[in-house]
């Protein structure tokens, strides 16, 4: 926007051209970029911090047993698995906060500022003290500010913490963080970045968010492995009642069992797979600034989404006027350009003033302007037109039916404009005996050349669309029809009883999409919603996905979780796509945790009921534990399938599923102790050798398996994980032979071994092929 575009900006006192380029480098040299400088930790600090929590601290009890027993060895070995785990998740926060900062670099607030004399966009990174800047409904105040001409009101709320709005007139300060509701002001900068009031700057991306759905139900599978853990704890117990055996030496089971259960790598696996899936979507040109969207994303049941600019181009054309009192239709159009803003990118003001300009209109002589305001649907003026005054107003027939008299034939009119889809515009005058309207005028917004496409596209992938629109229910209903979307359109009321009947809902207020998206929530439906300006802000911010479209308000992309940069909403299906990818990594993780868990835990007490033994001790149980975590973070890298439809969290079929895995290798390595320990003779500390590159081997085969529902040869991970499993198993080998940490073993038998294990892993990937096909 220049200076001759917009008539505020050039009412500015003649004379100010704002700072030269030579005053703002000196302003830079001295008081620095708009922003507060981010704290950098320090790695050695990271690492201590990983050590203070409820998942270190299980692992703490642990180790004060073990010194308490004076077993030294073990103690030490749970230190070094202590820092291994803080080490390793302290490295992937920073790969993943490298991740975040390079999204936080393209999501930057963009001010008005006169440079030079020419009105130009910024960061708002680079205002400098002394810079004046233009504000507007909608802005967010990038720094501590004078207001020099104009009035806002101002939502103080991220600055105070108060709700209310809060008038500024000319020579009052303003502050960072505050949200431009209403009002047009000048303002000069008067403090930025660590010298404003409040030491911030007002770039609101918000990288940190609430735990979503899939946290907690990740977390929800520990409690369940804990449940399975203090089960055969007990039966241990039991077992060693019954048989006389002193209770003294199972704690350092028992702590087995807990180190076993522990996810200490869960978080650290969470945050790289959201944060590089984000990175990637960032290089698409879809900003994803609070993670937990992603993970929420492969599972959307509802999209909400508004048709002005998203399913339609958003450039009006003004098809038809039709005059329906003693006015002509160039006079209601006249009419109509009075109560438009020059100087506003409103599409619908260009539409008319575009055809007035056409037209070859003289505009009439306008007093007073308001422009248009969402919560009232209206914008006025007061004319003046041979020495007669008169106040006009344009905007929804709905509303202007409660300010004005109708005549008979608009309801006719009206519908007929209505049916075709297009947007309708009454025009009034009001005055004090004769207040009517006097034309309605008819507005074409086309759909999307996608957009039919979109809507097959994501409807495809089970994804149910609901259209919010603040037109008319027969527009809504002509539009859904168009774009398939359907043409069931409700009213507000309907659509919060019973929010699935309707694919469109009509005549709504900014503030309704509020009450729309908690409606579907209560429902337990997983929400997405698209939006563009600051009244969308809270629904944006209460959707589990927020979506910012392109050219939306700093405000609405401060509350989103996910902004596009693309017209239109095709780059959904990109963020759809990744949250599957981050599913399928998740799911692989979780199947092959309880899979994993039930089996070490179910070896380890029937190997002690059979043998009175650890079959495997605690040294190598923590050896297991590092090599598995080892390949559970790389799964945050790994190729994942992309499926045709949205994905569910269903537990009851993954415990099915991890079942099927745990059953397999658990039967197969029992019958393998009881094998070597009753028919061969194998003594104890080759047959913990053993046991141990079992876990090993069929550990890393499971994930194979896991990754994908058809067979594990069809779609290889990628190179990474490859490595860390395929390294993992020639290390344990070479480990085993040589007899380190533990007795040796012949390579021959090690292979053997190995052989065993990847023929059963063939056998549970038939069952679990057998398992999807019968489910689906």
């Amino acid at each position: 926007m220049t200076a001759q575009d917009n008539n505020f900006e050039n009412t500015f006192e003649s004379g100010q051209t704002g700072l030269s380029d030579i005053a703002v480098r000196d302003a830079l040299n001295k008081f620095g970029y708009n922003e507060i400088p981010e704290e950098h930790t320090n790695s050695l600090k990271g690492v201590l911090r990983r050590l203070w929590g409820p998942i270190p601290w299980i692992l703490e009890m642990a180790l004060i047993l073990e010194i308490a027993l004076g077993k030294l060895l073990q103690g030490s070995i749970i230190v070094v698995l202590l820092i291994f785990s803080a080490i390793i998740g302290e490295l992937q926060e920073r790969r993943a906060r490298k991740a975040l900062n390079f999204l936080k670099q393209n999501i930057q607030v963009r001010v008005r500022v006169v440079r030079n004399s020419k009105w130009q966009f910024l960061m708002a990174k680079k205002i400098v003290p002394q810079d004046y800047i233009h504000l507007k409904a909608g802005d967010i105040v990038p720094a501590d500010c004078i207001v020099i001409k104009g009035a806002l009101e101002l939502d103080q709320s991220s600055v105070t913490g108060e709700s209310a709005s809060v008038s500024y007139n000319e020579n009052e300060n303003i502050y960072s963080g505050s949200v431009v509701r209403s009002g047009e002001a000048l303002v000069k900068v008067a403090a930025t970045g660590s010298s404003s009031y409040f030491g911030k700057t007002a770039e609101l991306v918000k990288t940190a968010s609430a735990p979503g759905h899939l946290e907690k139900i990740l977390f929800s599978v520990v409690r369940y492995l804990a449940v399975i853990d203090l089960f055969l704890a007990a039966v241990l117990l039991i077992s060693a009642i019954i048989n006389g055996l002193a209770l003294l030496p199972l704690l350092p089971f028992f702590i087995v069992l807990v180190i076993a259960t522990v996810p200490i790598s869960m978080p650290a696996s969470f945050t790289v797979a959201n944060a590089l899936e984000a990175r990637s979507l960032a290089k698409e040109g879809v900003l994803v600034t609070g993670l937990t969207a992603l993970q929420e994303a492969a599972s959307i049941q509802v999209l909400c989404v508004d048709k002005t600019g998203t399913l339609t181009e958003n450039r009006p054309v003004l098809s038809e006027i039709t005059a329906l009192s003693t006015e002509t239709e160039n006079e209601v159009l006249r009419y109509a350009a009075a109560c438009c803003d020059s100087s506003s990118l409103n599409p619908v003001d260009i539409a008319i003033l575009k055809e007035i300009k056409n037209r070859n209109i003289q505009p009439l002589n306008r007093q007073e302007f308001m422009p248009f305001n969402p919560v009232n649907k209206f914008s006025q003026a007061t004319v003046s037109d041979i020495n007669k005054v008169q106040r006009i107003i344009l905007g929804s027939p709905m509303v202007m039916e409660q300010y004005t008299s109708s005549p008979q034939r608009i309801n006719e009119v009206y519908h007929r404009m209505a049916k075709t889809g297009n947007r309708v515009l009454a025009v009034a005058v009001l005055g004090e005996e004769n207040t009517r309207i006097c034309g309605l005028l008819s507005l074409a917004d086309y759909p999307r050349k996608d957009a039919f496409q979109l809507v097959q596209t994501i409807k495809g992938m089970g994804v149910k669309i609901i259209m919010i629109t603040g037109d008319t229910a027969m527009t809504a209903q002509a539009i859904g029809e168009d774009l398939a979307i359907g043409n069931r359109a409700g009213t507000l009321d309907q659509v919060l009883q019973s929010p699935m009947e309707y694919d469109s809902v009509a005549n709504i207020y900014p503030e309704d999409k509020y009450q729309i998206i908690k409606s579907l929530q209560q429902k337990g439906l997983i929400t997405a919603m698209t939006g563009d300006g600051m009244n969308d802000a809270p629904a944006l911010k209460q959707a589990e996905i927020g979506i910012a479209v392109k050219d939306a308000t700093d405000v609405a992309k401060a509350s989103a979780k996910v902004i596009l940069t693309q017209p239109g909403l095709s780059d959904i299906i990109k963020v759809i796509q990744g949250g599957m990818k981050v599913y399928r990594r998740m799911l692989t993780w979780t199947i092959t945790k309880i899979s994993r868990t039930i089996e070490l835990s179910v070896l380890l007490t029937a190997g002690y009921i059979l043998t009175e033994d650890f079959v495997i001790p605690l040294n190598l149980i923590v050896l297991v534990v590092v090599f598995n975590d080892l390949v559970t973070i790389t799964l945050g890298t790994d190729r994942a399938a992309i499926s045709q439809k949205i994905e569910q969290w269903d537990m009851k079929r993954i415990l099915k599923i991890s079942g099927i895995f745990a059953l397999g290798w658990t039967t197969l390595g029992v019958t393998l102790i009881y094998l070597m320990q009753r028919k061969m003779n194998v003594p104890m500390q080759q047959i913990q050798t053993y046991m141990f590159l079992y876990l090993i081997f069929s550990a890393q085969l499971t994930i194979y398996c896991t990754r994908v529902k058809n067979a594990f040869w069809k779609f290889w991970p990628s190179r990474m994980v490859i490595a860390v499993t395929t390294g993992n198993i020639i290390i344990s080998a070479i480990l085993a032979s040589a007899g380190i940490l533990m007795q040796a073993v012949p390579l021959a038998h090690i292979v053997i071994l190995f052989t065993i294990s990847v023929m059963f892993t063939v056998l549970l990937d038939y069952l679990k092929i057998l398992f999807y096909r019968r489910k689906s």
